[in-house]
């Protein structure tokens, strides 16, 4: 195994992977064949496509496994949703060492440009262009917790629901499960009575910019963390257009840039 693969999947990280992939039978056809590419070689590639934002045909042959079967690997994965499992299991190690914080959760959105597919539509902010959106939650250490995908023309608002319904049960230190933040902070595209609403009557308390009463720069001082996950979500830089025409896969990209986000604080602290 090379340095590279043993670099961009370490043992930590490939350990929780085998939690998460479901098991292949493997069968060869009569008389032998070739032998199956291995899952920790495939995941290092699709890893190094992720951060790098090359095309699959671009991948090195350094890996072992030609492009093609790499491609194929990713998205029978995806399919399986096994990035978002990823992500979860990476989550509740996190909240078993005490390293999520809940008292304060940050929402927000980014958008990019994409080519024509599903989860599209014009961006308002770019003239119109064909965009997608990412959507997150992250917790006051600025980890993610649940992510979405939906058209660049899409509301936040209307992403804020789905979002806190999305974020799982996480493992704590002590006590049950938690997937309910203790306060929740956006700027004004998510001044609406009823989401106020709605977020009291989970018990949750919100400090949301108004509209025309006070200055979304007055929460800055909480609201950066989730600015500062946006620019990790973008050191994945498969993440800084959408060129899949598939939305599982742009979303699996989504998932794998979050997993290696809460990856990184498992195995020490997140910079700033």
């Amino acid at each position: 195994m090379t340095d590279l693969v043993e670099r961009l999947v370490p043992d930590e990280l490939w350990m929780l992977f085998r939690r998460v992939v479901p098991p292949t039978e493997v069968t060869r056809p009569q008389g032998g064949g070739r032998r199956r590419a291995g899952d920790r070689e495939c995941l290092a590639a699709i890893v190094f496509v992720a951060t790098s934002g090359c095309t699959w045909r671009q991948l090195p042959p350094v890996f072992g496994p030609a492009w093609p079967t790499v491609y194929r690997r990713f998205a029978q994965w995806s399919r399986e949703r096994v990035w978002a499992r990823l992500h979860r299991v990476i989550l509740d190690e996190l909240g078993a060492r005490g390293e999520l914080d809940w008292s304060r959760c940050a929402i927000d959105s980014v958008s990019l440009r994409a080519a024509k597919g599903p989860l599209t539509g014009p961006n308002p902010t770019d003239r119109g262009k064909n965009g997608s959106k990412i959507h997150l939650i992250c917790d006051r250490n600025g980890l993610p917790l649940p992510l979405g995908v939906s058209g660049a023309n899409l509301h936040d608002s209307q992403a804020l629901v789905p979002l806190v319904r999305g974020i799982p049960p996480i493992r704590s230190r002590r006590g049950p499960r938690r997937r309910r933040p203790g306060k929740l902070h956006g700027d004004k595209g998510y001044d609406y009575p009823h989401l106020r609403r709605w977020l009291s009557s989970r018990g949750i308390r919100h400090r949301i910019a108004r509209k025309g009463i006070e200055s979304s720069h007055r929460l800055g001082r909480h609201r950066w963390v989730v600015e500062r996950t946006v620019s990790w979500l973008a050191g994945c830089r498969r993440l800084h257009r959408r060129y899949e025409r598939k939305a599982e896969h742009f979303l699996a990209f989504v998932g794998i840039a979050a997993a290696l986000i809460c990856h990184r604080r498992l195995t020490g602290p997140v910079r700033a």
